[in-house]
């Protein structure tokens, strides 16, 4: 049997465990979200017009989050498998996985790159974006999405590397590329004056350079886990299984994703200041979700291979420790944004109060309810672990997707204020939480007691 280095989720003090897990993940993640925080930063500082160059960027972030989070569903279903299969110790099922995941990122990568060179204007007037913005924000998601197979690449490499347990080389390497593409982005708006497309630019760079950093890693590898880039194919029973996770995943990533292109359809009539507000409020928001993401990781990934062990009270000790840490964080954030509201929008709008309170609306809506947007990640994380990813995928469609969709042509058309678009956000994750636990809970039992009979 192959020698394992890595990280053993099923035995062990398990909350150290996870933290040790989730922390170093956590770090990766609000480093990725504070360098893309950057991006908006240092054009909305030293873009040509601040509110502007805001708004260009703030109109494609709904989108790119569409596209990227369907195909980013590979990235969940690799690294579900990895896992279980590293819990199982099925050495031929882990080898396998790992050289399928990497070729399949490389051509879903550079389906998108295509896509979107043709398409990018096309999808930004079916959002209604404003003619003073279009241009700018089509050349940003062209020269962002040339990345696409480097993003792609990155994604399912990093999560096949903590489903085995190596935690620390993903966070080492995106810290670096980070710092780079922070770097870059001063190059090129400051010294070079390239506004919008200089960070677009410098995203482009960095995110090659990540993921070519992510493949040495792999190739490295002394377990089953190491990548031959000559063994590299699709195989068909590892990546039935990734498609089996994955998919479903990527359909509730992209629908998710797709309700708030509907949304942010409906803030782009409100005009680009509106625009301008709304995204630097996103990106505030995205620090507390990237803290809920890790630890919604860490559940997949330590639920996954104590599900391969068949170890269902860890699993049951799994899911309380997540939730528990996600309130926690919860907490916090809302009283550091209700505190510092003002300042921390302040950081990408220079020259426009009223951008700013745009974005306070939605800070004040959005943050006091923000625990169940993670504790409903958390319990279809959970499931996913267990490898039922078809019921997180049924309660996006009815709960994100269509209730947001439904709460935009009905609520919001009687009633049109921000605010009345910005409440569909907290009502949505509330039914979806509801939802989710409740799955979870009933799926854990029936596993377990299938398991006993098993035994």
């Amino acid at each position: 049997m192959a020698k394992y280095t890595s990280e053993d989720y099923t035995e062990g003090r398990l909350l150290p465990k996870m933290l040790a897990f989730a922390l170093p993940l956590m770090a990766i993640n609000i480093l990725q979200s504070l360098y893309q925080s950057a991006d908006l930063a240092v054009v909305g500082r030293f873009g040509a017009s601040s509110a502007v160059s805001v708004a260009a960027i703030g109109a494609t972030g709904s989108i790119i989050n569409a596209i990227i989070n369907f195909f980013g569903g590979l990235s969940v279903g690799a690294g579900v498998v990895a896992a279980q299969a590293k819990g199982a110790r099925d050495d031929k099922e882990l080898f396998e996985t790992v050289h399928t995941a990497i070729p399949l990122s490389l051509i879903c990568g550079v389906f998108i790159t295509v896509f979107c060179l043709l398409a990018a204007k096309l999808i930004l007037a079916w959002t209604g974006t404003p003619d003073d913005i279009i241009d700018l924000s089509a050349l940003y998601l062209r020269i962002y999405f040339a990345g696409a197979p480097a993003f792609l690449v990155s994604g399912l490499g990093g999560s096949l590397l903590r489903a085995v347990g190596d935690y620390k080389r993903p966070l080492f390497i995106s810290a670096c590329a980070g710092g780079a593409n922070v770097a870059l982005n001063v190059l090129f708006v400051v010294a070079f004056r390239m506004d919008v497309a200089g960070v677009a630019v410098a995203t482009l760079i960095s995110s090659y350079a990540s993921a070519a950093a992510i493949v040495l890693t792999l190739m490295k590898r002394e377990d089953t886990a190491r990548l031959f880039i000559g063994r590299m194919k699709i195989y068909g029973a590892a990546l039935k299984k990734m498609l089996k996770i994955g998919v479903p995943a990527g359909i509730q990533g992209f629908l998710h994703s797709f309700s708030n292109v509907i949304i942010q359809s409906s803030i782009n009539s409100f005009g680009k200041l509106a625009i301008a507000g709304n995204a630097a409020a996103v990106r505030i928001e995205a620090l507390l979700w990237v803290v809920h993401n890790a630890f919604t990781v860490a559940g997949v990934n330590f639920t996954a291979q104590n599900f391969g062990a068949r170890k269902f009270d860890r699993i049951k000790k799994t899911a309380l420790s997540c939730i528990g840490c996600i309130v926690a964080e919860s907490a916090l954030f809302f009283i550091v944004t209700n505190l510092f509201g003002s300042e921390l929008l302040g950081i990408f709008i220079k020259d426009s109060p009223e951008a700013v309170k745009w974005g306070l609306i939605r800070l004040a809506a959005v943050t006091s309810l923000y625990v169940l947007d993670g504790v409903n990640d958390c319990a279809n994380g959970l499931l996913r672990g267990l490898g039922y990813a078809t019921v997180p995928m049924v309660s996006v469609i009815f709960f994100i997707c269509i209730f947001r969709i439904g709460w935009v042509y009905t609520v919001f058309a009687a009633h049109r204020t921000y605010e009345t678009l910005m409440l569909c956000l907290p009502v949505s994750w509330a039914l979806g939480t509801v939802f989710g636990l409740t799955a979870f809970i009933l799926v854990f039992k029936r596993l377990k007691k299938k398991s006993a009979l098993q035994n």
